[in-house]
């Protein structure tokens, strides 16, 4: 269990903070509940909330004529920082996205998203302005993410804790379900994203790495209102071009009759040997079980409405996305309530609840069960291609079960307290998410030992905030607007795991058993005889103590600037350095309201800036405890053994490294600088911004001598530059009464560079990576293929000593492949090896067309990525098959995907898979592709049935009847010869087990009355 919580305060802070938490303990009923809109920024700041956004339904009149709040409009919210984004809710609405990450996908420039599986509740990942570190492994992927609020409420992650029991870190133990599955833009106001200082200090250390900022649905006052939204679709499949072992035995033919020796022909695969196998020679159609065309669909409906005193918002939703291959599937529950009261004119209560239901079809892969199970049995033949093998395989799988749920909730609860100018704000906000996984394997699956195992996590946020603010204006020239607030948030994260093998029956699936040894169910030998059992628990708490200050001025609407102070205190930092102070700055100039107010070309010109800096949050509370024992007693593969012989008892961490003490806050440094202009009445519209992002001290598992016994030990210094452009271009071509078009085109480009490394040094090598001061940190470290040798002459030789050139000491012998020597000294090592290409993709951008004729609407929009490559290691493992066959590792791992190929497959130099110097290893450019793509990602066309004549006289009630019909994700081109291009690991990998996203077609309706 970890509890290093201690903070180190002066007597005057310590009673502040547990007055602080004496009233959430008297208020803990209420934590459920909360404000809607309490951190949207409005010029700058959080507002509570009542502030008012005009949305779909027009009315905007909440409790304003009480002056309970000041009220603002949408472009009020997108001037507050013009460098930073919002998101097109309701064109995006349009499409049948389950998860934020693809809502964000192409629509946000200089945001990435990374989908690397078409697997319906998969993670998913985002980017903002570039990768900020290293990713060591996937651990480091959830430390570059951006933070999410909803409705002020900042989403809290699934816990990192399960990585360090996992002996590969590819799928998260648990349900792993995408947690930002929530979001439905049906019932979302705004997504605003945020990458400047300015923006990010009013959210604090979450918000390093930007910060998305989603504002649900307001109360509307007045005449009752009803929105229905529901679409159905079609999710189809690429062709499949599937072979089988005729066509395996073809491809590994070659290889043995001109390298082969009499031994290695002896060992060739028994599943490739006999032809009149109709497993494997027969017909490889597989794919009609594990492939299919399947539907989706949704319904919600939300009613909102109530007096100028009181209104509320309730919205339900029922959502079914079905996979295109294993039968995957995500069903979605949603219910949120939003209430809004005040009972008198100087006083606002507001309320919010919302809870979310997710279940989880997960896929059938062997990987995936073999990660579960943290056992590889034999792998010597692979499953057959035939239907009729394969279906016995998934009969297997339905002996046993796999059941993923993910539940959670968010709620605020605020009160507004406004007299005149001055305006006092406090809340509770809350969140909390479990996750189950209950699974079992039975002994038909593996190798005659049943499997059976139960995880139960859950993470919560709790947090207490009070905002004052007022607003003061000495003439009609200047306007200053004074804020201070204080927030604590508490976090819990714990995981309680089971895993067993070796059960009695497989009918006997849950054991119930007793500590009483008088009980018959007694845990005792008699009924555990053969099972091992395996437990893991762990724990993780965290504190986050803010106090901050903030004053904006704003002189005639030409000068305007803001000035926030921050000092942030974290328990994930060491108590001798809890403590950072960080400061923001901003302004912006309006060029065309000084000088050329009377230009009617130029509607709008302004130029800003800003710099700040941001604390960065650690993703793990041993940083803060400094030299520490773990639970670390196991072997080699296996590190987490917590006992030994029936004896509890722990270790000094030796495979996850030293910890030193007082380990200070890492940070970020971001300027920003840009400028907007409008031309010709708004109809023309262009905007620009570089930036410059510098994250600073970060944290980084050096190596250490061996004798320490360590793997690695972590130390502070690291410094990695994030510098970049994004530009967009909108504009009215056509705005008549009738018919308007509308293009727009956005694009970013960002590079990183490794700055620094902690001590000093200029390079470090982990594993399969190399990182050296003045590269990116997202490059591969490969050898340079040249060709091949297919002759003794052909291979350089040293003319010091007439030694043939080596690889580690082994002569390159014909057949071996050719691999620069830069160095010159005739051994090909590490020392030859290059930093090339990069994981993430440099250039990011989307080309989208609006049309509007009457009622008729119609979009399409292109997303494209370049400057980025991928390692093909699918290709690679299946031409170093000497060295996988039959090996127990995830890599050897041929699932029923192994009898499908790209079909643009790439074809590879024919070397001698059997040489020592292993000529298809994966750490070559040989295999490193061109990832760059274009991708068709949404058509839509739709019709409003509200504006014609005949609704308006059979129903005029309805505002709005919108049917609508959309394809997504249609057309990819690119290069890559291994398929999707977007289906990659996160380090760029291309591993071949994800499943495809799929083209989706559907017909929807939104309807208001």
């Amino acid at each position: 269990m970890r509890d290093h919580l201690s903070m180190r305060l002066s007597g005057k802070k310590r009673r502040w903070i547990l007055s602080l938490i004496a009233a959430c303990c008297t208020m803990h009923v209420t934590l459920c509940i909360g404000s809607p809109h309490a951190m949207a920024a409005v010029d700058g700041k959080p507002f509570p909330a009542l502030d008012s956004i005009p949305h779909e339904e027009k009315d905007t009149t909440v409790i304003s004529e009480y002056d309970v709040i000041r009220t603002i409009n949408r472009k009020s919210v997108a001037a507050a920082f013009k460098n930073n984004d919002t998101l097109n809710v309701n064109h995006v609405a349009l499409f049948p996205y389950t998860s934020l990450q693809q809502m964000v996908k192409g629509n946000i420039r200089g945001l990435y998203t990374q989908e690397p599986s078409g697997e319906p509740g998969a993670e998913q990942y985002m980017y903002i302005r570039g990768l900020s570190m290293p990713l060591l492994s996937k651990k480091d992927v959830a430390q570059v993410q951006p933070a999410v609020y909803i409705n002020g409420v900042p989403l809290i992650g699934d816990n990192n804790l399960v990585y360090d029991i996992q002996n590969s870190d590819q799928t998260r133990l648990g349900p792993a379900t995408n947690l930002l599955s929530v979001v439905n833009l049906d019932n979302v106001q705004d997504v605003q994203v945020y990458k400047d200082a300015a923006a990010i200090s009013l959210f604090g250390p979450r918000g390093a790495n930007g910060v998305i900022n989603i504002i649900t649905k307001n109360a509307t006052s007045g005449q009752r209102k009803i929105s229905v939204n529901s679409y159905f679709g079609v999710n189809l499949f690429d062709p499949v071009y599937t072979t089988n072992a005729q066509y395996e035995n073809r491809f590994r033919r070659p290889f043995y009759q001109q390298y082969a020796t009499t031994a290695d022909s002896l060992s060739f695969p028994s599943y490739l040997r006999d032809s009149s196998s109709q497993g494997y020679f027969g017909n490889a159609n597989w794919s009609d079980l594990y492939f299919q065309n399947t539907t989706q669909h949704s319904i919600n409906a939300s009613i909102s409405g109530g007096s100028e005193r009181a209104n509320f918002r309730f919205f339900g939703d029922k959502t079914q996305a079905n996979g295109i291959a294993d039968n995957t599937r995500l069903d979605k529950y949603t219910g949120s309530f939003i209430v809004n009261m005040s009972p008198i004119k100087w006083l606002m209560a507001s309320a919010m609840i919302n809870a979310n239901r997710m279940d989880r079809v997960r896929s059938t892969s062997m990987q995936d069960r073999f990660l579960e199970t943290a056992y590889i049995p034999d792998l010597s033949n692979p499953l057959s291609p035939s239907k009729e093998a394969y279906g016995e395989y998934r009969d297997a799988f339905r002996k046993g079960f796999d059941k993923n749920h993910v539940n959670s909730i968010q709620g605020t609860f605020s009160l507004v307290f406004a007299f005149k100018q001055l305006r006092y704000t406090t809340r509770l906000l809350y969140d909390y998410n479990e996750n189950l996984r209950d699974v079992f394997y039975p002994s038909t699956l593996m190798d005659g030992a049943n499997y059976a195992s139960n995880y139960f996590g859950n993470n919560q946020r709790t947090g207490f905030e009070n905002v004052i603010d007022y607003a003061w204006a000495p003439s009609s020239d200047h306007h200053f607007n004074f804020e201070a607030g204080q927030s604590f948030q508490a976090d819990l994260q714990k995981y309680s795991y089971e895993r067993a093998y070796k059960g009695i029956s497989d009918r006997i699936k849950v054991n119930i058993v007793e500590s009483d040894a008088g009980k018959s169910n007694y845990l005792a030998p008699l009924y555990f005889a053969n099972q091992l059992v395996y437990r893991f628990i762990d724990a993780e708490k965290q504190r986050l103590l803010s106090f901050y200050g903030n004053v904006k001025y704003n002189y005639r609407d030409i000068y305007r600037f803001t000035l926030t102070l921050r000092d942030d205190a974290s328990s994930l930092v060491a108590p001798s350095k809890r403590w950072l102070f960080t400061p923001a700055v901003s302004g912006e100039w309006n060029l065309r309201n000084q000088f050329i107010m009377q230009t009617p070309m130029l509607s709008d010109w302004t130029l800003h800036a800003s710099w700040g800096r941001v604390g960065r949050m650690y993703g793990d509370d041993r940083f803060a405890a400094g030299p520490q024992y773990k639970v670390d007693m196991g072997w080699s593969g296996n590190p987490n053994a917590y006992s030994y012989t029936g004896v509890a008892g722990l270790s000094r961490p030796y495979s996850y490294g030293w910890v030193g003490s007082d380990i200070g806050w890492s940070y970020t440094d971001i300027l920003t600088i840009g400028t907007d202009a409008a031309f010709f009445h708004n109809r023309l519209r262009i905007s620009a911004d570089y930036y410059s992002k510098d994250d600073r001290n970060m944290l980084l598992p050096m190596p250490v001598v061996a004798e320490s016994g360590y793997a690695s030990a972590y130390m502070s210094g690291m410094h990695v530059n994030n510098r970049g452009i994004e530009a967009g271009v909108s504009g009215d071509v056509i705005r008549t009464a009738k018919f308007q078009w509308t293009p727009a085109i956005s694009g970013a480009w960002n590079v990183n560079t490794l700055k620094a490394l902690p001590g000093g040094v200029q390079s470090f090598v982990t594993g399969d990576r190399r990182f050296e001061v003045g590269k990116a940190v997202d490059q591969f470290w490969v050898y340079e293929n040249t060709g091949g040798y297919s002759r003794q002459a052909d291979i350089p030789t040293n003319p010091k000593n007439n030694e043939p050139l080596s690889f580690k000491g082994v002569a390159f012998q014909p057949g071996d492949p050719a691999w620069k020597d830069r160095n010159g000294d005739f051994i090909v090592d590490d020392n030859d090896k290059v930093m090339k290409g990069h994981s993430m993709p440099v250039y990011t951008g989307s080309f989208d067309n609006n049309f509007k004729y009457r009622n008729f609407s119609a979009s399409f929009s292109f997303y494209f990525a370049s400057g980025m490559n991928i390692l093909n290691r699918k290709a690679a493992v299946r031409y170093d098959f000497v060295n996988h066959d039959g090996q127990s590792n995830l890599e050897s791992v041929k699932d029923i995907t192994y009898w499908q190929h790209p079909e643009n497959m790439k074809t590879y130099p024919m070397y001698n898979p059997w040489s020592a110097v292993i000529p298809y290893r994966a750490d070559q450019d040989l295999f490193l592709e061109d990832g760059s793509f274009v991708k068709l990602r949404t058509v839509s066309l739709g019709y409003d049935l509200a504006g014609t004549r005949w609704m308006k006289k059979v129903a005029p009630g309805i505002s709005r009847c919108y049917v609508y019909a959309t394809g997504n994700n249609l057309l990819t081109f690119t290069g890559y010869t291994g398929g999707d291009p977007e289906l990659t690991y996160y380090n760029g990998y291309d591993n071949g087990y994800a499943i495809p996203i799929p083209k989706t077609y559907t017909i929807g309706l939104k309807l208001d009355l």
